[in-house]
């Protein structure tokens, strides 16, 4: 499921949640709405073709790991919380797979209220 959020600063970004409610990812920050859509639709767009040079596994200082969500310019969309072990890593990424394609776990009229496409525009 994908959460918007508005930060202090009036800025949005999204969160990627498990069905548990659990955040997965979240995303770097946007000035406007616009800018808003154009994130979650690449998020939605690189998770759904699972292409491997776009979801980036990173190891933090404190030696656990993370996931990046990359856009086809290389930007970071969003970034994972971290994970003690690779298998638990690969547990969040297809976690975030599942909830951006799973539509029990899509937020009733979440497009029409936050995309102005429908889904199958994406």
């Amino acid at each position: 499921m994908i959460k918007v959020h508005r930060s202090t600063d009036g800025q949005f970004y999204f969160t990627i949640n498990a069905g548990n409610g659990q955040v997965l990812a979240h995303s770097e920050t946007y000035k406007t709405k616009r800018s808003l859509r154009g994130g979650i639709k690449s998020a939605i767009k690189v998770l759904t073709i699972k292409t491997e040079y776009m979801i980036k596994v990173h190891r933090s200082t404190d030696g656990q790991f993370y996931f990046t969500i990359n856009a086809g310019n290389g930007q970071v969309l969003a970034h994972s919380e971290t994970y003690k072990t690779k298998r638990s890593l690969r547990g969040g990424i297809k976690s975030a797979i599942r909830a951006v394609t799973d539509p029990a776990l899509l937020i009733p009229n979440f497009y029409d209220i936050v995309l102005p496409q429908k889904i199958k525009e994406l």
